[in-house]
């Protein structure tokens, strides 16, 4: 029994459009549809598209016999965001697309938005802006929905409304068995909390239920500037955080980073990224942020928006024909921690300027207590961080490059920074465990750094409703509860 038994019992299950096989136009345009083009490195056997929840349910009922007897290995694809290798995507295997699972529906006098799996923000955006709400999604338009709901997730309401997980009230999930169930506050609370970080590991949602709020336009956007003038923004923000009358409307994001499209000008160019998520001109908070000087004027975006719009620009941020990696890690909000951190990301640029088509950024982003503090009220998630070490740091080393030769290179530099990074930080007394999942190399394991109690809370959730054991052997992309 191997792969080719499962494609040919679901050629006589489904029809044959959703089914795409290698070596076709359609075949080739959804293999290389992911942001970062390292994914169409694997090669999958089949890519299925179920056009519902129900064929979800007949797609697991089939491949499960199959699949547990090691006969096909899966993936599952929301909107193909995530860059580690194989999240998303797999080699001689079935990749299961559900771009088509769509839908934005509002309910309980629009409260609640319900957004089928395949959506993307971008157009969720769309729909609630006409009625003058919001929700904690991503920041870009291009951005998926399963991959920040299911592992954290910051939006430009953050600050005020907490992680995107957090505003999700209810999954409809297909579980190993083809049931579907729903798992929210009162129903299958174990699984509620489980999926509010626990990615891929559980079931497959083919829905999200999140909370909506009221949400005019705001003010931000973006700025280029030199590096001279970084330290005070590091101090800047590190201030903001700890000022216990900070306002909740702010959502910042400080980088600095290499662009062969800058270096004639800069080795290093900054770039901000401030909201104020008030219809409020020149807000006062935001400017030690927007007025240093010097800066490319003529590159500055800042002005009022809304989130469709901040939303369309984050996404021109990206590019879909480079290979793209992330990695991360947390501490806390320490200046001398994180100028150092900075250090060791300028000290190792030098050796990879000479990759071709590389662009590659550290970016500061916070989780201010204010964030945190949401979750208990939220229901709780499975992240383990303690609002009594904020507030805390990501710290992201985001590339784009152009050739797989030069992906060695790229990934063991980062590892080293970040690694020395958090040997930095664990002699400082600012370090902290937790690594954001939908930012994680592949190298790093999230889930260990949620604490052993909520990992073991995890593989009981896998225990109760995956018994066997589909999504922690066959589904082999993302971080495993068991390895």
């Amino acid at each position: 029994m191997d792969v080719n038994d499962v494609i040919e019992t679901l050629k006589l299950a489904f029809p044959n459009a959703q089914l795409v096989l290698p070596n076709t136009t359609a075949f080739t345009a959804l293999n290389t549809s992911y942001l970062s083009s390292a994914q169409a490195d694997l090669q999958p056997r089949a890519i299925f598209l179920p056009r519902d929840r129900d064929d979800v349910v007949k797609f697991v009922r089939v491949v499960k016999p199959y699949a547990l007897q090691g006969g096909v290995n899966l993936a599952v694809r929301g909107a193909g965001q995530q860059p580690a290798l194989g999240c998303n995507n797999v080699d001689d295997g079935i990749t299961v697309d559900l771009r088509n699972l769509t839908g934005i529906h509002l309910k309980d006098d629009d409260a609640i938005v319900s957004i089928g799996a395949g959506e993307r923000w971008g157009e969720v955006y769309s729909k609630l802006q006409e009625k003058g709400l919001a929700v904690t999604g991503s920041r870009s338009s291009m951005g998926g929905i399963g991959g920040l709901c299911l592992s954290g997730g910051l939006s430009f309401f953050s600050t005020r409304e907490g992680f995107i997980t957090d505003n999700v009230t209810n999954f409809e999930v297909v579980l190993a068995s083809g049931e579907v169930i729903n798992a929210n506050a009162k129903e299958n609370t174990d699984l509620f909390v489980s999926l509010r970080g626990g990615g891929n590991n559980f079931a497959i949602v083919t829905r999200y239920d999140m909370r909506t709020f009221k949400q005019g336009k705001f003010w931000g956007g973006t700025v280029f500037y030199f590096p001279n003038s970084f330290p005070s923004q590091v101090e800047a923000y590190v201030k903001e955080l700890k000022d216990p009358e900070a306002t909740d409307e702010t959502h910042i994001m400080i980088g600095a980073g290499y662009s062969a499209a800058f270096a004639q000008i800069s080795e290093v160019m900054c770039m901000n990224q401030v909201y104020y998520t008030k219809e409020v001109e020149n807000p006062p908070i935001l400017d030690p942020y927007i007025s240093m000087q010097p800066q490319l004027d003529q590159m500055r975006s800042v002005r009022m928006l809304d989130l469709v719009d901040a939303a369309k620009e984050q996404a021109g941020h990206g590019s879909s024909t480079s290979r793209v990696s992330y990695i991360n890690t947390t501490v806390k909000a320490d200046v001398h921690t994180l100028m150092a951190a900075y250090g060791t990301y300028v000290n190792a640029l030098g050796p990879l300027k000479v990759i071709e088509g590389l662009t590659t950024s550290f970016t500061l982003q916070a989780y201010p207590k204010s964030l945190l503090d949401k979750t208990a009220s939220a229901g709780g998630n499975s992240l383990g961080i303690d609002p009594l070490d904020g507030p805390l740091m990501s710290i992201l080393i985001l590339s784009f490059w152009q050739n797989k030769e030069d992906d060695e290179k790229i990934h063991s530099t980062f590892k080293g920074v970040i690694e020395a990074v958090d040997q930095d930080a664990a002699a400082r007394g600012t370090a902290v465990p937790y690594k954001y999942m939908n930012y994680a190399a592949p190298f790093q394991n999230p889930i260990d750094t949620y604490g052993e109690g909520n990992k073991a809370k995890l593989q009981e959730t896998s225990t109760k409703y995956d018994p066997e054991g589909l999504f922690q052997k066959c589904v082999l992309g993302g971080w495993k509860l068991f390895d």
